[in-house]
């Protein structure tokens, strides 16, 4: 069954975090309204790309500009199945906005689905729903991760890990893990068929 799907961003969100599960999700069957504090249906985001080319950190790009599909104002998050907050620049200050912390408690207390990549997890310690949970972040959030009383997982960047209701990865290179393991806990299954007129 189709779920509906909260996603929180703000400006210079990670681009290929916000695009990719966003489109992906839509793709699967889902409903996705994106939204950011302050901001309307219509309104757009700008994006960073965070890029790994042998610095001791990522380097970083100016994105596309990504265009909010819901009002945060007028979310209610009683009306949403699961959660998901990329990562980027816009976890650091989206986390000051009291009512969006209220909103992550909210599917935190109800154990409906998270699912938060990278920088993500900044929102989750502020939010304070990581004590005690195995959380994977970008290696720079680690020890934000355990101040907040989480256990921080360092995985591969291609990797994600599912602790009950929260599934988090390191870095957009996790997409394919961490989103499939985010399907699995939506209860969505893919299945293919062979076209009748496929060729043996």
């Amino acid at each position: 069954m189709p779920k509906k799907i909260l996603m929180l961003v703000g400006d210079f969100v990670e681009d290929y975090e916000v695009m990719v599960p966003f489109q992906a999700l839509q793709i699967a069957g889902h409903e996705v309204h994106a939204v950011c504090p302050d901001k309307k249906a219509g309104d757009k985001v700008r994006t960073a790309i965070h890029d790994f080319e042998g610095d001791q950190t990522y380097s970083e790009k100016r994105g596309h500009d990504f265009a909010l599909n819901a009002t945060f104002a007028d979310i209610d998050p009683q009306n949403y199945d699961a959660l998901v907050i990329p990562g980027g620049r816009a976890p650091e200050y989206i986390r000051l906005n009291q009512r969006l912390l209220d909103i992550v408690r909210h599917f935190a207390q109800a154990r409906k689905p998270i699912a938060a990549i990278c920088h993500g997890a900044q929102v989750l310690t502020a939010a304070g729903v990581v004590q005690g949970r195995k959380i994977s972040a970008y290696p720079a959030v680690g020890p934000e991760v355990v101040a907040a009383g989480g256990e921080y997982k360092q995985i591969g960047f291609t990797e994600a890990i599912t602790d009950d209701n929260l599934v988090t990865g390191p870095a957009w290179t996790a997409h394919v893990e961490w989103l499939r393991q985010f399907l699995a806990l939506l209860g969505t299954r893919i299945t293919h068929e062979e076209s009748a007129g496929a060729a043996a």
